[in-house]
Formats: structure tokens, sequence, C-alpha cells
């Protein structure tokens, strides 16, 4: 999906937080936003997430990205790699 410019003013305070929080969580405030925001959208419009997020293995595993991310770990590939051409 095409990808478009959203501008938003935050108190600095808040701007700073998000900085930091997405450089700890190897992420950016961008993606940070825009998982928040999917997370609201589905909650809105009646899409059921909390029957995978509450499945067991599900949050294991969402553990353990999260670790890797954060500790370096985490092994990156290329779209290339992952998806092809």
């Amino acid at each position: 999906m095409p990808k478009t410019r959203l501008n938003v003013s935050l108190d600095q305070d808040i701007a700073d937080f998000a900085k930091v929080f997405a450089a700890e969580n190897r992420t950016s405030v961008a993606e940070m936003v825009t998982q928040y925001l999917l997370s609201l959208k589905r909650r809105v419009e009646g899409e059921n997430i909390e029957k995978i997020l509450a499945h067991p293995a599900f949050e294991k595993a969402m553990q353990d990205a999260q670790l890797k991310l954060q500790d370096g770990t985490a092994e990156w590939h290329s779209y290339k790699e992952v998806f092809g051409e």
C-alpha cells in the first residue's frame, strides 16, 4: 500500500519520549504510530484480534521477537530475500 505523509504536532517531551522509545526498541516513531492506529482501527471496525493475541504460542513468539530486537540478535533480511522479486 502506498504511504502518505501526515504531520503531527506533539509536546516536546512526548516527541522526545517517542524518539527514545523507538530507538530502544529498534523501530521508528512512524511505525509505532502506524501500529497503534492499525490496532485502533481494528477495534473500531469490530475485528477481533484478541484471540490471536491471547494464544500462548503467539505471546511467546512476540516476546522472543522483542527480545531479539532489543538485544540486537535479530537476523535481518532484505525484502527481496523474503519475498523474491
